[in-house]
């Protein structure tokens, strides 16, 4: 009975905390909100709103859009030496359905080459384990346009380079992880 219970109570602080980040940029319409557009006219100070778009502070409207292309290291791309982690920080949230595109050279007599694998664990990522990672895109897929991946599961993405058996992802920076969120359309 005590184990039933304890994985009801893991169960509702899960979905308590999705649902709490995923509302955390809901506009509810207050007068010191940065943007409002219910219009509806509830209270609040609606009157004061122009009802276009615009709020009190004259900020858009932060309304959700549709899936992203996100270029992976935006104007670095895919290389060595990069911090993808700290990038990834910097860039969140993610979204499920938004797409990851992988972009670096192909191998040639200049450049190293790089692929991309997706980690099945925590531990594999954080040790650069390649054993336990598939490949998802080998060293020429991430030429031209880039290689695209699109954010399907809503579970930690755990990513690296793994080249050099893991050299580029212990040694270079290049792994970062992403956890999708859902998008709310309101």
């Amino acid at each position: 009975m005590g184990f039933t219970f304890a994985y009801r109570l893991i169960l509702v602080v899960a979905v308590a905390s999705v649902l709490g980040i995923s509302l955390a940029n809901k506009d509810w319409g207050s007068p010191n909100s940065n943007y409002t557009g219910w219009g509806w006219g509830w209270g609040w100070g609606s009157s004061k709103s122009n009802h276009t778009g615009q709020g009190f502070n004259n900020h858009p409207l932060n309304e959700t859009q549709g899936p992203k292309k996100i270029i992976v290291g935006g104007s670095e791309n895919w290389h060595f030496g990069f911090n993808y982690s700290e990038w990834a920080f910097n860039n969140a949230p993610f979204y499920f359905n938004d797409t990851l595109v992988f972009k670096y050279d192909p191998p040639s007599n200049t450049t190293f080459p790089h692929s991309v694998y997706l980690f099945s664990d925590r531990w594999s990522y954080l040790n650069c384990d390649l054993k336990r990672a598939k490949m998802v895109a080998n060293a020429t897929q991430g030429g031209g346009e880039g290689f695209e991946f699109v954010l399907k599961r809503w579970a930690p993405n755990y990513f690296a380079c793994g080249e050099r058996n893991g050299f580029h992802c212990k040694v270079g920076g290049m792994r970062f992880m992403v956890m999708p969120l859902f998008r709310w359309h309101y």
